[in-house]
């Protein structure tokens, strides 16, 4: 069973995330957070919104609001951004986010400590504290020849609804019609 938390939905606020271990720092239109995860709209440069992420805050060093995430702030609410959380979205665990993105989206995305990977997949199985999934590449075909194991406890960002997860999530739909 997954544990589930109450999100709070909050006013249009931009922050800038600092992720341990990771060189770069992450931008986000706060969309809700629960007491384990905050769920944004990505930032990943200027003015541009791509999909959502949820960060691990046992992983996140510092939360800034700078000029920066105030003039981006700013010209997102004078586009009018929806600050909504997806339709069916709640809080759960990491293995509950998870799977609800697998649910809705047919395939998850998240990263681990290193920043510069993604990991597309569907969940095979849970042995303990390991994650174990089928791992979809960049053309969206599954790898067959081996079971790609992560620890559960070092996921730090789980990603959906971006412009890239939903084109690897085509190309794997249209992998599979092709069967």
């Amino acid at each position: 069973m997954h544990k589930t938390t109450t999100a709070k939905v909050l006013i249009m606020r931009v922050e800038n995330y600092k992720i341990k271990n990771w060189e770069d720092s992450e931008h986000g239109l706060l969309v809700a957070e629960s007491d384990e995860w905050i769920l944004v709209k990505h930032i990943p440069v200027d003015y541009v919104v791509d999909g959502y992420r949820l960060y691990k805050k046992e992983f996140i060093e510092e939360r800034l609001r700078t000029d920066q995430e105030k003039q981006i702030e700013k010209v997102l609410t004078l586009k009018d951004v929806n600050i909504e959380p997806p339709k069916g979205f709640n809080f759960a665990d990491t293995i509950g986010l998870l799977d609800w993105v697998e649910s809705a989206y047919g395939i998850f995305e998240f990263q681990d400590e290193d920043e510069t990977e993604l990991f597309y997949g569907k969940k095979n199985r849970i042995t303990e504290d390991n994650l174990i999934i089928d791992m979809i590449k960049s053309d969206g075909s599954v790898e067959k020849d081996f079971d790609s194991e992560f620890d559960i406890s070092k996921i730090r960002v789980i990603t959906f609804e971006t412009d890239y997860h939903l084109s690897i999530q085509l190309l794997w739909k249209d992998k599979l019609k092709k069967k």
